[in-house]
């Protein structure tokens, strides 16, 4: 596509290549096809009722777990790969320190929207037992609207502008941009702390609403 239209949605070869490194490497800390809890099954054992008694709150042991695995699977299955991309093929690299620093920020803000998302999932099981189904479909948004697969400026007039207002550009689309300088940062890191708060909010009304749905004898 590159060679075709070089340029193309703002992108030159070296952009498009360094997006493709990027975005793979996010795919193991933002768990970009869905998964990373163990609340599903927690759940499904009845093991979720001593973890609503326990003194730390569900939701915020489970977000330092998550960061944990994320920091983990970035080092790990993140920067390997793309040091190979960039040995093979050469990538672009953010010009001084401010550019990291605004990178490292959004990197965060994006595996909190990516938790507050999956969280979500993870608790619809308290009411549909298998969320097999909710998961696949979180997956195809996610696919579709993070910016994983192509970036979201290719997509045509308001899909394209609804597609990068959505919470799943924060995961993938804001974080890389921001990498490649081609982003307004402020306005790309308050998008993503918008998310992140948001969800992590909806979060908080749905860990509340299971206290109500789980049942255990005696209490």
């Amino acid at each position: 596509m590159w060679q075709a239209r070089p340029n193309l949605a703002g992108y030159d070869m070296a952009d498009a290549v360094t997006f493709c490194f990027i975005t793979q490497a996010f795919i193991g800390p933002m768990q970009l096809f869905g998964g990373g809890l163990s609340i599903p099954e927690r759940i499904r054992s009845g093991d979720i009722a001593l973890d609503l008694v326990r003194p730390a709150p569900l939701q915020l042991w489970s977000l330092a777990e998550d960061l944990g695995r994320a920091a983990y699977l970035f080092l790990v299955r993140g920067i390997p790969p793309t040091l190979v991309g960039a040995a093979v093929f050469g990538i672009v690299t953010p010009g001084d320190a401010r550019q990291w620093l605004a990178f490292l920020a959004s990197f965060l803000l994006a595996v909190v929207t990516s938790f507050g998302w999956r969280y979500l999932v993870a608790l619809s099981v308290c009411w549909l037992i298998d969320e097999r189904g909710v998961a696949v479909f979180s997956m195809v948004l996610t696919t579709l609207f993070s910016g994983m697969m192509l970036p979201l400026a290719l997509f045509p007039g308001r899909l394209g502008e609804l597609a990068r207002a959505l919470p799943w550009a924060a995961m993938v689309q804001a974080p890389s941009d921001v990498y490649l300088g081609k982003a307004q940062v402020l306005d790309s890191l308050a998008l993503q702390a918008f998310w992140a708060a948001t969800l992590f909010a909806l979060g908080t009304l749905g860990t509340r609403a299971i206290r109500h749905k789980v049942v255990i004898q005696g209490g």
